[in-house]
């Protein structure tokens, strides 16, 4: 793409200050409409070093409501929580609220490119670094968002005469870094792997913009019309429906819920008693494996109301060092968590390298309560499924065990439960009007959540049904099938 930018005939100087003010204003204006559309941007500036693109984000938001909108810079190394995680989540937990810009004063293009600069990055890990990328913000495009991304072009030699400016000047020359010098030194070198992953990243969904950076006010408005223009368009797209892509992921073969039978999966007192002294007293030993061996745990519980996952919960985490995990539970979002891709507020809540994360409800809440009361769009859940997949592949990928339970107990049994609770006064703050609500659904719950298993039971991170009319067994299986995955995990 860079070598073959062809530039654009630049205007005469007064046009060009008279287009930059014109489009500053539309873009100001087009601030409030996206605050009322509640359409999130983000605005994603890369380039040559001393190519101005500080320069053009101060002239791009010139005129703009300063509550609406927020500058970060991602060009500092990441931190030690930063590279106990998965590549995606430092960028991730950065995009912003619907109705309000983002500029990013680089993204995840120089950890890319620095990768491969410096031989970290092997052929197999820059491809899959690529798709994960493109994965992601065909998503944000996919969930409402309005993804621009410009890269700043320059010469070697304007580039240099720049540096050389700023290093002359005692004030200024701290800005030019000796990685800035040897992007000079080594333009052409650069120019390939630039030009490689501009070619790799730029897709109909979120396509890059060269920019012609030589002219500080040519470049200004440049950014200023293409950015008004892919705003209006999003703008028009606003609660057009994305497609809903086909599975491309290897899925084990599940039962429906009517199939799983109950009979013989009980234990006694004296059985349950033993198992979990012997479980627990494995899995806490295991804990400081996957510690000293930096794997990530991700234990996810769904369940019909009722069914035991507190119980469950409590028993693995009684196991595990109180120092190395923590327990999630996932109520309804929380305004600025449901402002932002339904994903977000979990990519938050991911565990180090050598933690364990559990969550008590999770992200399948899209496909079950959220579909079947109407709080997302059915091309929002239809589409879910796949998007789904893909952040279990990529937490997968990162080397983190992931294991997801389906709590289940039969329509009989809930009821007892309920009443149960419903009658005994210190279990009364676990029963609700919802919960009576829910039950009335059951066949509607049902069906969701059978096609819940059958869509997303991949071979990475499959389901595991939990039979709880007994909740002693299903304690123990619980504990067993944690065991078995994070000794696989860790070469046992």
């Amino acid at each position: 793409m860079l070598k073959d930018f062809a530039k654009a005939a630049k205007p005469e100087k007064e046009e060009v200050k008279a287009r930059i003010k014109s489009a500053q204003a539309q873009l100001a204006a087009y601030q409030m409409q996206i605050k009322e559309a509640k359409l999130p941007v983000m605005v994603i500036f890369e380039g040559w070093e001393a190519a101005g693109k500080g320069g053009v984000i101060s002239r791009v938001i010139k005129d703009m409501d300063p509550r609406f909108f927020s500058v970060a810079s991602m060009d500092a190394p990441p931190t030690d929580v930063d590279r106990r995680m998965p590549f995606l989540y430092r960028y991730m937990v950065e995009i912003p609220e619907a109705g309000k810009f983002k500029f990013f004063d680089t993204f995840w293009m120089e950890a890319v490119t620095n990768g491969l600069f410096s031989g970290e990055l092997s052929p197999q890990k820059y491809e899959k670094r690529i798709d994960d990328i493109n994965t992601t913000e065909r998503q944000l495009v996919d969930n409402g968002y309005c993804v621009m991304k410009f890269f700043f072009h320059i010469s070697k030699k304007e580039q240099k005469e720049r540096m050389d400016a700023l290093r002359a000047n005692k004030d200024t020359k701290w800005r030019v870094r000796k990685e800035d010098l040897w992007e000079n030194e080594h333009y052409d070198q650069c120019l390939d792997v630039y030009d490689r992953y501009l070619k790799d990243t730029n897709r109909s969904s979120a396509p890059w913009y060269i920019i012609d950076a030589k002219d500080r006010n040519w470049a200004a408005l440049q950014v200023l019309e293409f950015l008004n223009k892919g705003i209006e368009t999003a703008l028009k797209n606003r609660g057009v429906a994305a497609p809903i892509l086909q599975n491309v992921f290897p899925l084990r073969k599940t039962p429906l819920l009517s199939e799983i039978s109950f009979e013989g999966k009980t234990l006694t007192d004296e059985e349950y008693k033993a198992q979990l002294k012997e479980l627990q007293a494995k899995l806490h030993e295991l804990h400081n494996v996957i510690y000293h061996k930096k794997i990530p745990v991700i234990i996810a519980y769904e369940g019909w109301d009722a069914a035991g996952k507190g119980g469950n919960i409590k028993r693995i985490a009684d196991a595990l060092d109180p120092r190395g995990y923590i327990v999630h539970p996932i109520a309804s979002p929380e305004p600025h968590e449901k402002a932002r891709h339904f994903l977000w507020r979990f990519w938050t809540r991911l565990p180090k390298t050598g933690h364990v994360a559990i969550f008590d409800r999770t992200w399948y809440g899209r496909v079950m309560v959220e579909r079947l009361e109407g709080f997302c769009s059915e091309n929002d859940w239809q589409r879910a499924y796949n998007e789904m997949n893909e952040f279990e592949k990529e937490l997968a990928d990162e080397g983190a065990v992931v294991i997801k339970f389906w709590v289940h107990i039969d329509s009989d049994t809930q009821l007892a439960r309920f009443t149960d609770r419903q009658n005994t006064p210190e279990k009364q703050w676990k029963i609700t009007d919802e919960d009576w609500r829910n039950r009335e659904k059951w066949d509607l719950y049902e069906e969701a959540i059978n096609e819940m298993l059958q869509k997303t039971n991949t071979t990475f991170a499959p389901w595991h049904v939990l039979e709880s009319v007994d909740k002693k067994y299903a304690r123990i299986k619980a504990l067993k099938i944690v065991i078995e995955a994070i000794e696989k995990a860790c070469g046992k």
